[in-house]
C-alpha cells in the first residue's frame, strides 16, 4: 500500500502546472524565464498576475490531493505522509521535464494544510509574515519549512516530525541557490524580474 500512494503520489505532484498554464496563457517556455523554476514565484515573473495565482493554487492543491486522496482510500497516517512527501518529490523532480522541477513551496504548504490544518496554517502564516517583512520570496520559504518542525510539535502533532524533517531539509536543499544570493544580498524581490 505504501509503495503504491508513493507512485501515485509522486505522479500528481509531478504534473507541471506552472508550465501548463504558462503555455496556455500564451506566455511561453516558463523554463526559459527569470529564474527558469516552474513555480508560482517564477510564474510571477512573467507580470501575469492571475497565471501566478492558478499555478500557486494548483501546486498546492496537488500536494492537498495525494494526501487526501491516500486518507479517502482509508489510509492512515504513515500513508498520508508518504503520499505527500511523493507529491513533493514529483513537483521537485517531475518525470515529464527531465527530473528538473521546481522547489516545492507551494506543494509542501498543501500536503501541510491536508496532513495537519493547524500546522499547515502556521506555516502559511509563517511564509507570509517572513515573505512581507523581507519581500524575498525564498526567506518565506525556508522560515515556513523549518518553522513546520515547531509548528508540529506546538499543536500536538510530533508524528509528522519525520516527514517534516525531510521535507524541510529538501526544501532548505532546494533553495541552496537562494541562499547563497541571500548571503550575497542578490537574491531579487517578490515580483522582480
Amino acid at each position: 500500500m505504501m509503495i503504491l500512494w508513493a507512485v501515485l503520489g509522486y505522479l500528481l505532484g509531478s504534473v507541471p502546472f506552472g508550465v501548463l498554464i504558462s503555455r496556455a496563457m500564451g506566455l511561453g517556455d516558463l523554463r526559459k524565464i527569470g529564474s527558469g523554476n516552474i513555480g508560482a514565484t517564477n510564474v510571477l515573473r512573467t507580470g501575469n498576475k492571475p497565471a501566478a495565482l492558478a499555478t500557486l493554487l494548483l501546486d498546492g492543491g496537488k500536494g492537498a490531493m495525494a494526501v487526501l486522496l491516500a486518507w479517502g482510500f482509508g489510509g492512515d497516517i504513515w500513508v498520508m505522509q508518504v503520499a505527500g512527501v511523493a507529491a513533493f518529490a514529483g513537483h521537485c523532480f517531475p518525470v515529464w521535464l527531465g527530473f528538473k522541477g521546481g522547489k516545492g513551496v507551494a506543494t509542501f504548504l498543501g500536503l501541510m494544510l491536508a496532513l495537519a490544518w493547524p500546522v499547515g496554517l502556521l506555516c502559511c502564516a509563517t511564509w507570509a509574515l517572513a515573505a512581507y517583512l523581507s519581500r524575498v520570496s525564498s526567506v518565506g520559504a525556508l522560515a515556513a519549512s523549518a518553522g513546520s518542525l515547531v509548528w508540529m510539535v506546538v499543536t500536538g502533532r510530533p508524528e509528522l516530525l519525520v516527514s517534516g524533517v525531510v521535507l524541510a531539509a529538501l526544501v532548505w536543499w532546494r533553495h541552496s541557490a537562494n541562499i547563497a544570493r541571500l548571503r550575497a544580498g542578490t537574491e531579487p524581490k517578490i515580483g522582480q524580474k
